[in-house]
């Protein structure tokens, strides 16, 4: 009874909005008319639209690229800075850097590094003759920009997961490990992984959610281009909604959205109470 008063509050803040898009995902309107009524016609228009997929896919990649890529980098320096090394402290400190950043100031950064032919990464691409590439304006290397851009953005949040995961690993374990004769990967594989389990899952899924739903990250760098390279489901989304007009198919795309991440958020969940006993 305590917290009702709560748990209404945002019952009303979160469920009205979100049953209002519901409602114009099920219209032909624009952002100022509803428009005539079409059931579901909206989200089948989608399912079978070329550029849904298309986004969908490229949506799947960077996902996966940004979860395993930065939890793999978190976790490797995690390990590194467990060691004593010096400076310790002030390498963590700058290892937070592309995380504290704004997405404005690092995407600048990286737009000026790759964007044009002048720019230092393309130079000296040409310099050791792997030729000019205009990053930026080609699909694929534009994918392999945005994904790896992710990465570094991404990767001192699951270090610090990861970091806080292995602070409460009792070293005596690792002892007993080395006594019976496991190698350090062993000890990785055997001892480390399922010792941190738990927050493993849960950084998991938080990534998850901010990779489906990263605008900045993408917008700011590409725009979702060249030719729809780089143009995620939550872009296309915003495309659909303001540039385009069209507000039914455009939040039909963003309800699809959520319900694949309640799904891989459920499925992780289970995974999370598992580890735990």
């Amino acid at each position: 009874m305590l917290v009702m008063p709560s748990i209404v509050l945002l019952l009303l803040i979160h469920l009205f909005p979100l049953f209002k898009a519901f409602l114009d995902s099920l219209h032909t309107g624009s952002l100022i008319d509803s428009g005539e009524f079409v059931g579901f016609q909206n989200y089948i228009d989608n399912l079978t639209s070329p550029t849904f997929w298309k986004a969908a896919r490229f949506t799947l990649v960077f996902t996966l690229v940004g979860v395993f890529g930065s939890w793999a980098v978190g976790l490797a320096l995690a390990l590194l800075l467990r060691t004593r090394i010096p400076g310790g402290g002030l390498i963590k400190v700058l290892l937070l850097l592309p995380w504290v950043v704004p997405i404005v100031v690092s995407s600048t950064a990286i737009n000026w590094l790759v964007a044009t032919s002048s720019s230092p990464i393309p130079v000296l691409f040409e310099k050791v003759g792997l030729g000019q590439p205009l990053f930026l304006a080609d699909p694929t290397w534009a994918a392999i920009v945005v994904c790896v851009f992710k990465v570094w953005v991404s990767f001192p949040f699951m270090m610090m997961m990861s970091s806080a995961a292995l602070s409460g690993v009792d070293q005596g374990v690792y002892e007993a490990a080395r006594m019976d004769g496991a190698t350090s990967m062993q000890q990785l594989r055997w001892v480390t992984l399922p010792m941190i389990a738990r927050s493993t899952y849960i950084s998991w899924i938080l990534m998850t959610i901010f990779c489906v739903n990263d605008f900045p990250t993408i917008f700011l760098l590409t725009g979702g281009g060249p030719i729809d390279a780089t143009n995620s489901l939550v872009v296309l989304a915003y495309r659909t909604v303001f540039q385009n007009q069209q507000v039914g198919p455009g939040v039909s795309i963003a309800f699809m959205m959520t319900v694949v991440l309640v799904v891989l958020s459920t499925v992780l969940y289970r995974q999370i109470r598992r580890a735990a006993h």
